[in-house]
């Protein structure tokens, strides 16, 4: 089923994410990608995460197309200008592909390149009305189009961020420019996430939240460092206090999942390099 379509429904709707090597050795992006097609209801390949450089979300999204998948492309404010971001807009739908997430993507001094030049010559409200304009048959030069492409678009919240005023009132402009879906920042506290979701939920738009795989002890203390992340301490504890910290680790994403069941319109599984275990985060959750 499209991903379009399946966000009709009122079924739990899973998507899962997928980092682009550096390089171009594909193979394991492909292999995990084949695990996680019969798991998930779309894909979505990150578009130069953390100002890293990498293969570029389009050619991966055509790959996955190409297999028969569902895939969502990440496309970011940070590196291209408005002439550039409709161009690559205009080259996913020739290429098939219309579900697109639209974020402004990790400032470059989070980055490996010092010194690099963000462009940001579009913000992401800015960059959704762009896409929804380009579908009308006009350009953001006013000049027409001869053929006109279809999007399926999204963009990110953070549920944890603080004024939560401000991230709700920068959703729902997101949302009066035209998306369809939202996948937010990784969540950990579910009575957290509920207000967020309680806030917004009317606003008839799928919401995904983010879930994330507490893989080490390291691994969350560089959680906690990233803005707007907020580790319950029992969680913590619980890591801390584990033999094995990455089995607890995947039981606590399995449990989310399962909580967020009850209520929530699906989930986003961000599992950072270990996404072969997702199968068996879902089986754990009871989701399959």
């Amino acid at each position: 089923m499209k991903f379009k379509n399946k966000l009709a429904t009122n079924d739990f709707i899973i998507t899962a994410e997928l980092f682009p090597p550096k390089g171009t050795e594909i193979s394991t992006l492909l292999n995990k990608a084949d695990i996680l097609a019969k798991v998930v209801d779309a894909i979505n390949i990150t578009d130069n995460q953390r100002a890293s450089m990498r293969v570029g979300s389009l050619a991966i999204c055509k790959l996955l197309k190409d297999r028969g998948y569902e895939s969502i492309l990440q496309m970011t404010c940070r590196d291209r200008n408005r002439i550039a971001l409709q161009s690559d807009l205009l080259s996913a739908s020739v290429l098939g592909l219309e579900n697109v997430l639209i974020l402004s993507g990790d400032h470059t001094s989070a980055g490996e390149y010092i010194g690099t030049k963000a462009v940001y010559d579009l913000d992401t409200i800015q960059l959704i009305k762009a896409a929804r304009l380009l579908e009308t048959g006009v350009d953001l030069a006013g000049k027409k189009l001869k053929g006109s492409p279809k999007f399926c678009l999204g963009a990110v919240a953070n549920p944890t961020a603080s004024p939560l005023d401000l991230q709700l009132l920068m959703l729902e402009k997101k949302i009066n420019a035209g998306i369809e879906f939202v996948q937010t920042q990784t969540i950990f506290d579910i009575v957290q996430f509920q207000k967020f979701f309680d806030t917004i939920r009317y606003k008839n738009i799928k919401i995904l939240p983010g879930v994330t795989v507490i893989k080490s002890v390291a691994f969350m203390e560089f959680l906690k460092k990233l803005p707007g992340v907020n580790i319950p301490q029992n969680i913590q504890d619980r890591i801390l206090s584990a033999k094995n910290p990455f089995d607890e680790g995947i039981q606590i994403c399995a449990e989310t999942i399962c909580k967020l069941r009850d209520f929530a319109d699906g989930v986003h599984i961000m599992a950072i390099g270990i996404e072969e275990y997702i199968p068996d985060i879902l089986k754990k959750s009871g989701k399959i």
